[in-house]
């Protein structure tokens, strides 16, 4: 999408550093952290919801979850981490692409 600014950082228009990156998903900082540590696992393909994925997407989807948790060491989160996928306004939802947000590197509060 044009106009998507997670497509943009994808796509090498705006920089980002990546953590990690291959042909179906990146991971790089998130740049407001709400913990130690902080990062933000982005699918390469555009949906903004997951309302809106097919069997591609969905398959898409299972490689990030199966691929955070190979990198569970490399980002410093084997003692434990936090994975949220915030939907829509009322989820906190800012960016209209769908993406993990992967928090650890300190004991999270319960909410």
């Amino acid at each position: 999408m044009e106009n998507c600014i997670f497509c943009k950082i994808v796509a090498g228009e705006i920089p980002s550093p990546r953590l990690y990156e291959d042909e179906k998903m990146i991971v790089i900082n998130d740049i407001e952290p709400k913990a130690k540590k902080h990062y933000l696992c982005i699918p390469k393909a555009h949906f903004a919801r997951l309302n809106e994925m097919d069997g591609e997407k969905a398959e898409t989807l299972k490689y990030c979850f199966e691929k955070i948790a190979e990198l569970e060491e490399t980002l410093g989160l084997s003692n434990g981490y936090r994975v949220m996928i915030n939907q829509g306004e009322d989820g906190g939802q800012t960016v209209a692409h769908l993406h993990i947000h992967l928090l650890g590197g300190e004991k999270l509060q319960d909410f």
